[in-house]
């Protein structure tokens, strides 16, 4: 049985300690990479993905598994990150626009790294496919599963993945296009 049954098997037990034990090192490595991703910091992205993760463990006597489970403990990372940079994001007030605290704060928002307009572009772009198409490009393209991985995963046929990931394709060229002629 690999990992995601097992997981699953504690979680509808009741065993969410035993199923936390199992996502830890499942998941730990893309937890950081997506939050490496995000942040573009590794120390930050290192606290988010301890953050996420006592999320996740918080969370799990929750799971109703509507969503796959990467896909929600994916949900909880993003989310867990999108506030770390709200709460990078300096507030001043406006009244006092020259004091020495507005000239730091724009000092500090001009140093932070800036966001990849590329990859948000994509991002973007795959969340307008339909859900089960999103499911088979995140897995095969974002976390770099096998058509077979991808197939296992999502309980499906190895034709039916292959047939998802190419409508997939075929309909983000179709968006990118109509992205690229709209900017024209």
């Amino acid at each position: 049985m690999d990992a995601e049954g097992a997981i699953a098997e504690h979680l509808a037990a009741g065993r969410h300690a035993r199923a936390f034990d199992l996502v830890v090192p499942a998941y730990r490595e893309k937890v950081f990479r997506l939050a490496s991703s995000i942040l573009r910091d590794r120390a930050a992205a290192e606290d988010a993905t301890q953050e996420s993760l006592v999320r996740v463990w918080r969370a799990l006597p929750r799971f109703d598994g509507r969503a796959a489970l990467g896909t929600w403990i994916y949900a909880i990372t993003r989310n867990t990150c999108l506030m770390e940079l709200r709460r990078r994001r300096p507030t001043v007030s406006l009244d006092d626009a020259d004091s020495e605290e507005a000239r730091q704060a724009a000092a500090s928002v001009a140093a932070e790294p800036t966001p990849d307009p590329e990859r948000d572009n994509i991002l973007r772009l795959i969340e307008a496919l339909p859900g089960n198409q999103q499911q088979v490009v995140r897995l095969f393209y974002l976390e770099d599963r096998s058509y077979e991985a991808v197939a296992d995963r999502l309980g499906m046929p190895l034709g039916t993945a292959k047939n998802l990931l190419h409508r997939a394709r075929k309909r983000l060229m179709e968006l990118a296009r109509n992205v690229e002629n709209k900017a024209t």
